[in-house]
């Protein structure tokens, strides 16, 4: 334990962090969708008899829908009778009960969310009809519990700090080896917009197949690993300090996305376009999760196990040093730069698959946040130390943040002094590392 706290310092941090926003968000929850369809579906079953008529009563949006989805396979399997299910107004739900009395003769409950269950008809449906007089209605039972904790809430921040954490593995990597790629966020619309100009203009656009979409969202990723090749370049042959070159090419990627999109978002995407940014696969993971956790494994391997990662290690550390051991130094660093290109271009594919569309404005400001993640994370940003399992903790520190101060309604301006504060101490601790403030004294 004492090697685990040592090696991965900023993960108490992050656990406290949980356990602050568990607390600052504990209150009276109502279950939603497939959860509340269970609930619902079990209180039916254990109060009426087989046979008993049900109407379903949901709103139009996502979580209402599931939720009568799933109620109505619950109720059939129960033996209970689903005359109709309801998805719209009060108004549609006043026009079911009725005509289900006039044509029945019964109904015997009503199955509500928690949303629909407090409108005014269900107070005494017996106004309606004196055939409505008897009935039943059911509605999700609330609880105490954290909405930072909600499954549903645990699963957003994993989805939406995917693209932030795909980025910065090639950031982590490029920092240790003492440089800084500040054009990943404009790569990010980049890949984004050749993929989905791709798809439109070469396979049909709505009409697209599996096989020109992969073959689109690839030719994303090409450009933006080329654009990160010649990054390395012109640091390595020309020895440009990096801060310059990937601000220039960050300028260059902005605006050839704009050019290209000629500045308007492409939706014209399939249905299925969608399935790498917002579906999900095992247990209600989302893909894109699951995409980010398959790239930290393989490079945190590659890093601790291969040959790639001393070398990259040892440029960081004393770039002459590691030339005269031997190590191929140039080659060494147009990898990295054409890996943190090619990721970015990665998380420009899931940035698009999770809209449905791609847009030259996506990514702005998304270095400063994988910058962050990397530092938040224990990368020292002079060079040769870090570890990808850190950065990933530092990006799950940032999400954490992010989505706490969203719920108990800190306001996005307030936010963005949080985040420069929190980068300044990170920066700050690693300073005084490496001054050796902060050694512990020998026992």
């Amino acid at each position: 334990m004492r090697r685990l706290l040592s090696e991965y310092g900023m993960l108490p941090v992050l656990l406290l962090l949980a356990v602050y926003y568990s607390w600052a968000t504990w209150g009276q929850q109502q279950p939603t969708g497939e959860a509340a369809a269970r609930q619902v579906a079990a209180a039916l079953a254990g109060s009426l008899p087989r046979g008993a008529r049900v109407l379903i009563v949901a709103r139009t949006n996502d979580e209402e829908r599931a939720f009568a989805t799933e109620l109505e396979k619950r109720l059939a399997s129960s033996g209970l009778d689903v005359p109709q299910t309801v998805r719209g107004t009060p108004a549609d739900a006043r026009r079911a009960m009725l005509a289900i009395v006039r044509a029945q003769g019964r109904l015997d409950a009503v199955a509500c969310t928690s949303a629909t269950r407090d409108w005014r008809l269900f107070d005494d449906p017996g106004r309606l009809a004196p055939g409505l007089a008897g009935v039943r209605i059911f509605s999700p039972q609330s609880y105490r519990w954290p909405r930072f904790l909600n499954a549903n809430n645990l699963l957003n921040v994993a989805s939406q700090i995917a693209v932030i954490a795909i980025i910065a593995i090639g950031m982590t990597m490029v920092i240790i080896t003492g440089g800084i790629d500040l054009s990943v966020g404009s790569l990010i619309a980049l890949s984004s917009v050749v993929a989905a100009l791709c798809v439109v203009r070469l396979d049909g656009g709505e009409q697209a197949g599996p096989l020109g979409m992969v073959l689109a969202c690839l030719a994303g990723i090409a450009v933006c690993a080329a654009m990160g090749l010649f990054s390395g370049v012109m640091v390595t042959f020309f020895d440009i300090p990096p801060f310059i070159v990937t601000l220039s090419i960050m300028l260059v990627g902005s605006g050839v996305a704009l050019q290209e999109a000629q500045g308007q978002s492409i939706s014209a995407m399939p249905a299925s376009f969608v399935w790498l940014g917002g579906g999900k696969t095992l247990g209600g993971v989302p893909n894109s999760v699951i995409l980010m956790l398959l790239l930290y494994a393989a490079a945190h391997f590659a890093m601790s196990r291969m040959a790639i990662g001393r070398y990259i290690y040892a440029v960081g550390g004393n770039r002459q040093a590691a030339r005269l051991s031997g190590v191929p130094v140039a080659g060494v660093l147009l990898l990295v730069y054409t890996l943190s290109g090619a990721l970015a271009g990665v998380a420009g594919i899931v940035l698009a698959s999770q809209l449905k569309s791609g847009s030259p404005i996506y990514g702005n400001g998304y270095e400063l946040f994988v910058i962050a993640a990397v530092v938040v994370g224990g990368t020292s940003i002079s060079g040769g130390e870090g570890n990808v399992l850190k950065t990933l903790i530092g990006a799950l520190i940032i999400a954490v943040i992010q989505n706490g101060m969203n719920l108990t309604g800190i306001g996005p301006y307030a936010q963005k002094t949080v985040l420069g504060l929190v980068i300044l101490a990170a920066v700050l601790l690693d300073t005084l590392k490496r001054k050796g403030f902060l050694r512990l004294a020998p026992r």
